[in-house]
């Protein structure tokens, strides 16, 4: 009773109403503070990634970096037959003439007809860094928006990256916003069935909103260490609402069990103290298991991952702190309310509400699973093990991908315009750039061997023939650029970029003398992300089964429940992905889940899936095993402390899991491809985490273990030695 979680609940419980604003305080501070210092979001070369990235550095030496770019596409209107050539070349005109005007325009392009004269499109460069174009597209969506109206028969509309960008991120924050009004009321149904109580169900929402706002103002001030990459807030309120509501949730069913069976003899502030020095424990080792684990993605090496860490992080501590200070303070001042009323239903005359009876042990259908865990503890691991192998089985197939423009929803304006451009000019679907950093002088040899890399695969068909070379003004870094008229994910398009990475640079620039060379360019953006990942997996995954055991064996002083913790995770993880793969990479789940399968899962999805569920996996199993620990230290045998303690956690597990893949599953419910993969295999985790691993595996294998499961701990050997020498009664407990 004198560790921190119960030094905390004791000073809160004690003065309530300095707990509640003073919680509310900081969350204000959280966010004004955030709000005053800003976001720092990611800059494009932060984005850098393997050979690309040193490409794109070299050609941002140069000056030859690629800028935001915009098309405007002309064509005739569907249903008016051919398109009227002279009527579209004068609205190009009327395109370049206005938008080269713009303070946001660099260069307009002569505009250019299409194979048949079928359209016309002027091409418009941007000022400013590539990932900044959505920042300043708006003028030149107004300016289409004009010359449409002028030339009303014809059809005039605009794509590119920054419009594209801006339709993505407008249709994710919808996607969010539709996110909210699907969790929040099932969210708050779940806590209503669990608690029976407007009040007690009101309280892990309110509080899981105020970690997520406080959450927010704390990220922005840490993207000044960690650059956000634009994923920050989504991940805060993925994972902000689902362990903001669970650690919430497991304090107050302890309170209210504690409550129960005090009857009426302990105070409020008693009963919240006793129940901060079990579940407050819990929730204190579930969030710092969160936190390390999700610590594990700045191993990734990259913006996104670093994004993701950060938000994860700073969501998860900021709960365990509201856990810490604000709930307690609630909680008792609810239970001293809760006295008031009983006083004046005294004074009055009235008979005292009875008193909601602490129920022991599992209910009905937690006792009806238990029972074949409990009769064949051998046969039921042996058949649910081999169950989560077979569903592991698919990913042995798993295919990275990095899920990139062509995946985006077509709802998305600028990507009908995407489609239809790229159909009337094929070359313009994706490219290669060749970089050469040499010495200025010699710039003529690197030039002429460039040439030469173009002609050589000037009549190569995965490539359109089209390419153009450009020096910077110091002579010492050049670039070739080679027209795809493939998408970037085509094997057209992955085959040119390895041969000409393997072959044609090689026999070209490769001979220069002490020229550095890097082909960059849309498909090897495309083809080096999932590589980077797949290079990082085994080092994230080696630090996280090391996270897992170091925590687990810290918090229960068992080398054995440290191994347990690790298989159980990974067969967890293995399984949700396997279903992932069998779900996203086939076509048969097109309807079910609203997707068009691009045979391939996004690269950032494992990586996610493997740290967030480890962390999450804690929360269940620091949870359970303590139920477990507490029953065998009060001296009861392990066998029966393992179905008393799976029994008594439950109820509250169960409801964990609901509130966690109703949050998850909203998001499974989103148009981007990657996020619903993301929510999908979450929400699917967390139901194989709380309903077969923790209901059947881990009890079945505790119960074969036995007393080995708390080797090497002296704790519960010395109870169980005390007990044989003094059986424990319920009176000499108390």
């Amino acid at each position: 009773m004198k560790n921190l979680p119960v030094r905390m609940a004791r000073w809160s419980a004690a003065r309530p109403w300095r707990g509640i604003v003073g919680w509310f305080v900081f969350v204000v501070l959280c966010l004004g503070i955030g709000i005053s210092v800003g976001t720092n979001a990611a800059t494009t070369e932060d984005f850098r990634i393997g050979e690309a990235g040193r490409g794109e550095a070299i050609a941002a030496e140069g000056g030859l970096q690629q800028r935001p770019v915009e098309h405007v596409l002309i064509t005739a209107k569907p249903g008016t037959g051919n398109l009227d050539i002279a009527a579209a070349d004068s609205a190009a005109a009327d395109i370049a003439a206005r938008m080269a005007k713009l303070p946001e325009v660099l260069h307009v392009a002569d505009p250019v007809r299409s194979a048949g004269n079928t359209a016309v499109q002027v091409t418009v460069t941007l000022k400013g860094p590539e990932l900044e174009g959505k920042k300043h597209v708006d003028a030149l969506i107004g300016q289409t928006a004009v010359v449409q109206r002028a030339h009303p028969g014809l059809r005039v509309e605009e794509t590119g990256s920054p419009s594209i960008s801006k339709g993505v991120e407008k249709l994710r924050g919808d996607d969010l916003s539709r996110t909210e009004v699907i969790a929040l009321p099932v969210t708050l149904i779940t806590l209503l069935l669990v608690f029976s109580s407007v009040a007690m169900a009101l309280v892990p929402l309110l509080l899981a909103l105020s970690s997520i706002a406080a959450a927010v103002g704390l990220s922005m001030v840490a993207s000044h260490v960690f650059p956000d990459a634009g994923v920050g807030t989504n991940v805060i309120l993925l994972i902000g609402l689902a362990v903001g509501v669970d650690y919430t949730l497991f304090y107050l069913k302890r309170e209210r069990e504690e409550r129960a069976r005090a009857g009426g003899r302990l105070s409020p502030q008693a009963v919240v103290e006793l129940a901060a020095a079990t579940s407050g424990r819990a929730v204190v080792l579930s969030g710092l298991a969160v936190a390390v684990s999700s610590a594990t993605l700045y191993l990734a090496d990259d913006v996104i991952f670093s994004s993701i860490a950060t938000g994860a992080i700073v969501v998860t501590l900021v709960a365990v702190v509201s856990s810490l200070t604000v709930l307690p303070a609630l909680l008792a001042s609810m239970g001293m309310r809760a006295e008031r009323r009983a006083e004046r239903r005294a004074a009055r005359g009235l008979a005292p509400r009875k008193q909601k009876t602490y129920k022991t042990g599992p209910g009905r259908l937690t006792a009806a699973v238990l029972r074949p865990v409990t009769k064949h503890p051998v046969a039921t691991l042996a058949v649910t093990v081999a169950g989560l192998v077979a569903l592991a089985a698919p990913l042995l197939g798993l295919k990275l991908t990095d899920m990139g423009r062509e995946t985006h929803s077509r709802s998305i304006v600028a990507m009908q315009v995407y489609d239809r451009l790229n159909a009337a000019y094929p070359e313009l679907k994706s490219m290669h750039q060749v970089l050469v950093r040499a010495d200025a002088d010699r710039t003529s040899e690197v030039t002429a061997a460039l040439r030469e890399l173009a002609a050589d695969v000037k009549e190569d068909p995965r490539l359109s023939g089209a390419s153009q070379l450009t020096v910077s003004p110091d002579k010492r870094i050049s670039m070739l650029q080679l027209q795809v008229p493939h998408y970037v994910s085509s094997d057209e398009a992955q085959s040119s970029l390895k041969d000409i990475r393997d072959t044609y640079v090689p026999q070209t620039v490769g001979r220069v003398k002490g020229a550095e060379t890097a082909v960059t360019g849309d498909v090897a953006r495309y083809t080096d992300y999932p590589t980077h990942q797949e290079q990082k997996l085994p080092l994230i995954i080696g630090a996280l089964l090391l996270v897992t055991f170091t925590m687990t064996v810290w918090a229960f002083r068992s080398v054995v429940l440290g191994l347990v913790g690790v298989v159980l995770n990974l067969l967890s993880a293995a399984a949700s992905l396997g279903i992932l793969v069998m779900v996203f990479q086939h076509t048969w789940a097109e309807g079910l889940v609203d997707f068009t399968s691009t045979g391939s899962i996004g690269s950032r999805v494992p990586l996610f899936l493997f740290v967030i569920l480890f962390g999450l996996s804690m929360d269940y199993q620091v949870f359970v095993i303590s139920r477990i620990r507490e029953a065998a230290l009060r001296g009861v045998p392990t066998r029966k402390a393992v179905i008393e303690g799976i029994g008594s956690s439950a109820g509250v597990v169960t409801s964990a899991a609901v509130v966690m893949v109703t949050v998850f599953a909203s998001f499974a419910a989103l148009h981007l491809i990657e996020m619903k993969q993301i929510g999908f295999s979450l929400a699917v985790a967390v139901l194989l985490d709380a309903f077969v691993i923790r209901m059947l595996v881990l009890p079945s294998l505790m119960l074969l273990l036995g007393e080995a499961n708390w080797w090497p701990s002296r704790g519960v050997r010395r109870v169980r030695r005390s007990t044989e020498q003094a059986p424990l009664t319920l009176e000499s407990v108390s």
